[in-house]
């Protein structure tokens, strides 16, 4: 880091260094002044205010890409960049005038108007802050690819994640019970339950293929899921949905909804006397997942749960809000673009 550092501030040092030199050697050329006379002094006054507007133009960059990022309002953006460097020439010219006429007493014969200055710094300014926007551009296309690359690695990580959730030893002997209970019981339901367990396993599998996955699509697959734990908890649980078909084309990630759905199941307890209300409620702007709180004695282990769920939406830049009240528990799943 260190020699990073040392390195960066030498380039910017020479850089500064020959873009003064530049400034110095054209202000002569268009003043016709001697090269030589007081070489080292022009040198030294330009470097300064060189370095000055480096300084004020990064200050400026900052602050218009916090405030006034490009992705906002480009014609703001730049209107906003020009605005800054007139400002930022005129307040420099104000104070290097008063060091150079009051406080060094350099009389102004001979030397060139405000304006004449106030064209020059312009000059000067206008491409540092090029310099920087350009800087600040490939190092936003370098952490973009960076964190692109860091988003596939997370998908494969939560592909992976989510088939050992599923094909969770728990999960696979709950639904061979249940089915072994259905084949002495009611072959059609132990049919229709085989087939709901694959569906749901296929649905998994699948995965690799959808890195996001429409809310219709999702809402279908969840049927399967939802059979099985009706066959498996019976009157112990209601569900319902919401549905809003112009909202449904939404995409999110593939798995939110069942994900969410089991660690209900995991986290509370479901009878008849005491049956657990799951909801889904499709807006605008998210999804809503909502239970009531009937806390289980024994939590089950294992499974992604909510804080994996978070940080898969935090890598598209969504964040998902969780409202927790004495009744009830609410996810809200925000869609991705």
């Amino acid at each position: 880091m260190q020699k990073s550092d040392t390195k960066n501030l030498l380039i910017f040092f020479f850089s500064t260094l020959t873009y003064a030199l530049c400034q110095m050697l054209f202000s002569i050329i268009i003043m016709k002044e001697d090269l030589w006379k007081n070489f080292h002094i022009q040198l030294f006054a330009h470097y300064i205010v060189i370095f000055t507007m480096c300084l004020a133009d990064y200050g400026l960059l900052l602050l218009l890409n916090r405030y006034l990022p490009y992705s906002k309002n480009t014609l703001f953006r730049i209107l906003a960049g020009l605005t800054g460097l007139v400002v930022i020439c005129l307040v420099l010219l104000g104070i290097f005038n008063f060091l150079i006429y009051n406080v060094l007493l350099i009389p102004k014969d001979g030397l060139p108007s405000f304006s004449v200055k106030f064209a020059f710094g312009m000059a000067a300014n206008i491409p540092i802050l090029l310099v920087f926007e350009l800087i600040y551009y490939f190092q936003s296309e370098q952490k973009a690819i960076a964190d692109s690359e860091k988003a596939k690695r997370k998908a494969l990580l939560f592909q992976h994640e989510t088939l050992r959730a599923q094909i969770n030893p728990h999960f696979l002997f709950n639904s061979l019970n249940v089915l072994s209970s259905l084949i002495y019981i009611n072959t059609d339901n132990a049919n229709k339950f085989t087939k709901a367990l694959s569906k749901t396993y296929r649905y998994v599998l699948s995965l690799n293929l959808h890195p996001l996955i429409s809310v219709e699509e999702e809402l279908n697959a969840l049927d399967s899921y939802i059979f099985l734990m009706k066959m498996r908890f019976e009157n112990s649980f209601t569900f319902t949905v919401n549905k809003k078909p112009e909202y449904e084309k939404n995409s999110i990630i593939p798995l939110t909804l069942q994900l969410l759905i089991e660690n209900v199941f995991k986290h509370n307890m479901a009878t008849e006397e005491m049956p657990l209300n799951i909801h889904i409620t499709i807006n605008s702007k998210h999804i809503e997942v909502e239970n009531n709180i009937q806390p289980a004695s024994s939590i089950e282990k294992g499974g992604i749960g909510l804080q994996y769920l978070t940080e898969q939406y935090k890598l598209y830049s969504k964040d998902i809000i969780v409202e927790h009240t004495s009744q009830l528990f609410i996810v809200k799943i925000p869609y991705i673009q």
